[in-house]
């Protein structure tokens, strides 16, 4: 994707706001909003903000995870089963 083509002075955005949203619906692409010819801002498609937001939770987990590997947190998985299954074959009070 080339951004250079997606970037649109503020003035565009104003004079063309329902076409610029539309066209984020079509082909989910990013449009960069400038303020005296510096970015300044992102439009995206709620349906692509919401999977990004997803992709960076997921990528926090992840790096959580590896942090807790590198600490020395970690058992085997021989382990972990053997307590995960103790807690679920314990009645709920």
């Amino acid at each position: 994707m080339k951004f250079s083509e997606q970037v649109k002075p503020i003035s565009y955005l104003k004079a063309h706001a329902p076409e610029v949203i539309r066209q984020l619906g079509d082909d989910r692409k990013p449009v960069v909003i400038t303020l005296h010819g510096e970015a300044k801002a992102v439009l995206q498609d709620v349906t692509q903000y919401e999977e990004t937001q997803e992709t960076l939770a997921l990528l926090k987990v992840l790096a959580l995870t590896n942090k807790q590997v590198e600490d020395g947190k970690v058992r085997p998985a021989r382990e972990a089963f053997a307590r995960l299954r103790a807690r679920l074959s314990k009645p709920e009070a």
